[in-house]
């Protein structure tokens, strides 16, 4: 008999049940959090969806401290961001070791291309569509519902559950979980539920910064523009740093990552550029006199940020010599940093939870890292804390940052069995590190 296959209490057996008959009101939560719009750029929504998770969780005991990080922490000027960013702790406390359990509660912005309600949670089946569904809202949906069971059928814990709802995981200037890393926030081990449904040990994962370029010229009724010192039309002025970048795209692609890259890659993990945004102009009859274009950069673990950032301000400044007059700002708006390994003790227990929770087996496991990126770089730079457990509702269908992001009722009941058994203490009782001699 496997180790997840061995009996469970009768406490444990009902709980389990209890989530699969209880999932609507998963889904409820989760239609509730999806009307929030907590999209970021700008993540103006955090206020509202802090009340809403105090609300949800008011009922199973635990205690809230609301977290706002400092504005000079994250504001930069004419960036993206706006608002308070307002983060939610909430623990239920007995005096056991802590179990953090990690969400970033923002989304990306609606892309083109939905044609469902984005901010409205559309069923179709078992099939939950709506931002931030799987990444990762339905996540919180599915801890809600392991909680719930968990204290009406008096499931015993070895753990204090520590929720951590932060802001501004998606690209931020100063994610959340750095802060509340650096004011001594975090406790005991963590599982970051950024990850996927998949039976992946997580390997680590690329670092990424965002640069706002600011082009400058100077606007003009757009009939003078030909005259001679009328005006600088900052569009224009932008072509030939747009070019150098393109042309720069294939030399960094080249590059190639020892991190181990997921099954279903063609090859090697490699560094990216992107032109991410571009904005500027304001009509036919005026020379535009600004254009802000935002420039993302994901580099390998082996890459130096700070000579990656140099190569880019290079090019662009010398790009932008074309056109005389034109002036150029350039910023830093967002930054992720590289997770290293994150393997550690508590994982061959995570493991268990998820074989009986999914239904995976031992041997299907593997261990790979990703070119996408976590905030997580930051808590083991600043607390030490190496081990972070990965976990989540992402699947290469789920459409995640796409439109139609989805994910399923049967994944949000794997996924809240996966936690009432972690959390549990009997279950797999001899892995729990702390128990052990």
């Amino acid at each position: 008999m496997d180790r997840h296959e061995t009996a469970l209490s009768p406490q444990l057996t009902r709980a389990m049940a209890a989530i699969e008959a209880d999932v609507e009101r998963a889904v409820d939560d989760l239609s509730r959090m999806v009307a929030i719009d907590t999209s970021f750029p700008p993540g103006e929504g955090y206020d509202a969806f802090a009340d809403l998770m105090e609300q949800l969780l008011a009922p199973l005991d635990f205690e809230s401290r609301r977290v706002v990080v400092p504005e000079p922490l994250w504001r930069v000027e004419g960036g993206p961001a706006s608002g308070p960013r307002t983060n939610l702790v909430a623990r239920h406390a007995t005096g056991k070791p802590v179990c953090g359990l990690y969400y970033h509660v923002d989304t990306v912005p609606v892309a083109p291309g939905w044609t469902r309600n984005p901010l409205r949670l559309t069923r179709e089946g078992d099939t939950l569509y709506g931002l931030g569904a799987a990444d990762m809202k339905g996540t919180i949906a599915a801890s809600l519902l392991a909680l719930r069971a968990a204290r009406e059928h008096d499931v015993a814990f070895a753990y204090d559950p520590m929720l951590l709802l932060c802001t501004d995981e998606e690209g931020g200037l100063y994610p959340s979980v750095r802060h509340l890393a650096e004011q001594g926030m975090l406790e005991g081990h963590i599982v970051n539920f950024n990850g996927s449904a998949a039976a992946r040990i997580w390997a680590g994962c690329f670092g990424v910064f965002h640069l706002q370029l600011s082009i400058k010229g100077h606007a003009v009724h757009a009939g003078e523009g030909n005259r001679t010192g009328a005006g600088i039309n900052a569009i224009e002025g932008a072509l030939p740093i747009l070019n150098a970048l393109q042309a720069l795209k294939p030399e960094i692609a080249s590059r190639e990552s020892t991190l181990p890259p997921p099954p279903h890659a063609t090859g090697p993990l490699q560094p990216q550029l992107t032109i991410s945004a571009i904005h500027g102009g304001t009509s036919g009859g005026q020379v535009p006199a600004e254009v802000k274009v935002l420039i993302s950069r994901r580099y390998a673990p082996e890459e130096s940020y700070e000579e990656a950032r140099a190569e880019i301000e290079t090019i662009v400044r010398a790009s932008g010599n074309a056109i005389a007059g034109l002036g150029i700002d350039i910023q830093l708006v967002g930054h992720l940093i590289p997770t290293s390994d994150p393997y550690g003790p508590h994982w061959p227990r995570w493991q268990d939870a998820l074989c009986l929770g999914f239904g995976y087996r031992p041997d299907d496991f593997r261990k790979w890292g990703a070119a996408s990126c976590s905030d997580f770089g930051y808590v083991q730079q600043i607390t030490g804390m190496q081990e972070v457990i990965l976990s989540g509702l992402g699947r290469p269908e789920s459409c995640i940052h796409s439109p139609e992001e989805h994910t399923t009722c049967p994944d949000i009941i794997a996924l809240a069995k996966t936690i009432l058994a972690y959390l549990s203490k009997e279950f797999a009782s001899d892995r729990i590190p702390e128990l052990q001699p």
